[in-house]
């Protein structure tokens, strides 16, 4: 989905409709309960914005980590190439909420059948760990 245009698609709304569709699967294989649960866990980190704009960050970083977990073996080399991949989309991912960001993946990426995210205080922790292996800091 990175990178599309839906303004300038010749898809039809059918088609479209059914991307949505597993857009939405992709994004929530736990159905609306996983996504009530994220929404609000992201409230929680980030009170002071809307739910829309946090979850685009969010849905971003979830398929930049995809892509570069393809490559790479371990979670942190996979960590330390997303730092450098998201660094890109810094008009959607503010540089400072970055290792956030990330954490709340890798917090979505252990969810079983059982939909029980992190609290917000083990992301905060996780998200520690991963600023200190950003080169940029």
């Amino acid at each position: 989905m990175l990178g599309e245009n839906a303004i300038f698609s010749w898809k039809s709304k059918n088609v479209q409709k059914q991307e949505a569709v597993a857009y939405e699967k992709w994004a929530f294989p736990y159905g609306e309960e996983q996504r009530e649960k994220l929404e609000a866990l992201l409230a929680e980190m980030f009170p002071k914005d809307k739910i829309a704009n946090v979850l685009i960050p969010f849905l971003t970083c979830k398929e930049l980590f995809e892509q570069v977990l393809k490559n790479h073996v371990t979670e942190e080399a996979t960590i330390k190439h997303l730092i450098n991949k998201v660094k890109k989309y810094k008009m959607v991912v503010r540089k400072k909420e970055m290792p956030t960001y990330i954490a709340l993946v890798l917090a979505d990426r252990r969810l079983d059948e059982s939909v029980q995210y992190q609290t917000a205080d083990e992301v905060r922790a996780k998200a520690q760990e991963i600023e200190l292996l950003r080169e940029d800091k």
